[in-house]
């Protein structure tokens, strides 16, 4: 009797230790997958304040500042640049810069917000403004039903 119970006992104890490594190996896995989680995470935190300090801007000592930007087709964007107070309107796209306009830029508004978000919305707001008028929507701000 003894030789038919020990075939049982050794199942039982080996099923009991893939039972175990199938435990140890999922919570490798769960470990594994927390530290990526944590990766992820640190890597969208560092984007946003990236984005927030705006190293664009500082990239040419602070004499380089985009004003606005607009997508005139797939891969085409009219560029709207402040360079030590001239503003430079540059036609990109095809892997080229030209520059399609030059004038002196505007005296800032005390009264109205400050800060490069600030005068990029209004810089979209009158160019959304210009292009309906271009358009012959007039200026009431409402497009055609």
């Amino acid at each position: 009797m003894s030789n038919t119970s020990s075939p049982e006992t050794a199942t039982g104890l080996e099923t009991l230790a893939v039972g175990g490594d199938a435990l140890v190996g999922m919570a490798t896995f769960g470990k594994t997958v927390a530290a990526l989680a944590l990766v992820i995470a640190i890597i969208l935190v560092c984007t946003a304040l990236l984005k927030r300090w705006n190293p664009q801007q500082r990239a040419a000592g602070g004499h380089l500042q985009v004003i606005g930007s607009a997508a005139v087709g797939t891969r085409e964007r009219v560029v709207i640049v402040d360079i030590e107070g001239t503003w430079l309107v540059l036609g990109v796209g095809g892997g080229q810069v030209n520059k399609l306009h030059e004038l002196p830029a505007p005296e800032p508004a005390r009264n109205e917000a400050t800060g490069p978000t600030a005068e990029g919305d209004r810089f979209a707001v009158r160019f959304a403004r210009a292009l309906k008028q271009n358009a012959g929507l007039g200026g009431s701000g409402r497009g055609r039903s």
